[in-house]
């Protein structure tokens, strides 16, 4: 697993910022994490659960709001239709810069905001929320003391959370838009909602009447013990490993068909590879009959660094190829060779430097291999064992005349499969 910066603008030209979790291997889909009111993208359980969840194959985007942690703009300028817009945008950079968000998830507010997007966002095949209000006018509970203040004057100092905030007017008027349960009952998207009964402060019966505007199909987790904020990790990856068997059902049919695992092992060969993209960079998975890989480029090449690179791959083959040709000819021979160690370096030279090479003005390219050989080996055992490693067929391969053919697929034919 590993972690990426994500920067971009909201409506306003305003600079949001965010973290990528991006998992190790395969990534079976994007998802877009939206954190409590007044939280932040550092938030424990926001960031217990991205991580679980790429962990489990899911790469899962979480951000700060407009005014909020690293993000740019005034808090007291935003609202939450401001929140609903934040999220558009971070959908949007995904959609960009990798692939468009299938999955959707809310804590308290967030799970609101998410139920209130979901509908604008066609790509997003499931939606969960934790802790959440069924609407964003549940919030008006928390401005109580400050109503009466705010119908007299544009703004006013709040306490929440521990922090100070300047709220104004517009942000309570805003909230008035967003009392009604409308857009749940016409959600169209697989929902799951976690909530704790011993929530105190968002009731639990704000789930009872999400699920009960929502339609089918739709699940309720309930999180005995836990607190809003889940702030015991254990509920934190309770939700994960739960959120990541759920949404597996709902993902799968947006996949494309070798994502099956049956399925590719019926349609891929042995003795061939699939190759395709995992974002709209450099990342892409590697799929042979049996195995999964990734491979990608660095990040200073604009890539994410998630695997090896083509070059990086191409000196894995040589090299594995060299070190089992060795061991099998040493157990054949019986030779006590205890361990093998082959390094590889690629680079590009000109072809003036390159003694006993044709003699043209072009670069040509020049693998550097070590081998080191441990064991009881005599002079004459080694010199063969060299011999040996230069007879390995990825490297017969490497030096023959190799003729690539390459077409493309009918059009036809792609959609078949």
């Amino acid at each position: 697993m590993s972690q990426m910066r994500a920067t971009f603008s909201n409506q306003q030209g305003e600079s949001l910022a965010g973290v990528l979790e991006m998992p190790s291997g395969a990534i079976k889909s994007y998802a877009l994490f939206a954190h409590c009111f007044t939280c932040s993208k550092n938030n424990p359980a926001a960031t217990w659960i991205a991580r679980a969840l790429a962990n489990q194959g899911i790469a899962v985007l979480r951000f700060d709001f407009t005014g909020l942690g690293d993000s740019t703009g005034e808090f007291s300028h935003t609202n939450f239709s401001s929140n609903v817009q934040d999220l558009f945008a971070a959908a949007q950079y995904l959609e960009q810069q990798y692939v468009a968000p299938s999955l959707l998830i809310g804590h308290s507010l967030g799970g609101s905001a998410v139920l209130a997007a979901a509908q604008e966002l066609p790509a997003v095949k499931a939606v969960a929320t934790i802790g959440a209000p069924a609407t964003a006018a549940h919030l008006k509970h928390l401005f109580a003391d400050s109503y009466h203040q705010l119908t007299q004057r544009s703004s006013v100092e709040m306490q929440l959370g521990g922090r100070t905030f300047n709220i104004r007017r517009q942000f309570i008027d805003d909230l008035e838009k967003y009392n009604s349960v409308a857009h749940i009952q016409v959600l169209n998207k697989a929902l799951l909602i976690f909530h704790s009964p011993a929530d105190k402060v968002v009731s639990i019966d704000e789930a009872a009447r999400i699920y009960t505007a929502a339609r089918h199909p739709k699940s309720f987790v309930s999180l005995d013990h836990a607190d809003h904020m889940l702030s015991d990790s254990r509920d934190a990856h309770y939700v994960a490993d739960v959120l990541s068997a759920w949404v597996s059902r709902y993902l799968t049919a947006e996949q494309t068909v070798a994502k099956d695992d049956s399925h590719e092992e019926s349609v891929i060969q042995p003795g061939s590879v699939i190759v395709r993209e995992c974002d709209k960079k450099f990342t892409r998975e590697i799929l042979t009959s049996h195995h999964r890989l990734i491979s990608d480029e660095p990040i200073a090449m604009g890539g994410a660094d998630l695997g090896l690179n083509p070059y990086e791959l191409l000196l894995a083959a040589l090299g594995s190829c060299t070190s089992m040709t060795l061991r099998m000819y040493a157990n054949h021979k019986q030779i006590d060779l205890q361990d093998i160690q082959v390094e590889l370096h690629h680079d590009r030279i000109h072809a003036n430097d390159c003694a006993g090479c044709d003699e043209h003005p072009q670069q040509i390219d020049v693998i550097t291999r070590v081998i080191r050989l441990n064991g009881n080996l005599d002079k004459k055992q080694r010199t063969r064992l060299l011999e040996i490693a230069n007879a390995c067929p990825v490297h017969k391969t490497l030096n023959n005349k190799i003729q690539i053919n390459t077409s493309l697929m009918d059009v036809q034919d792609d959609a078949s499969r």
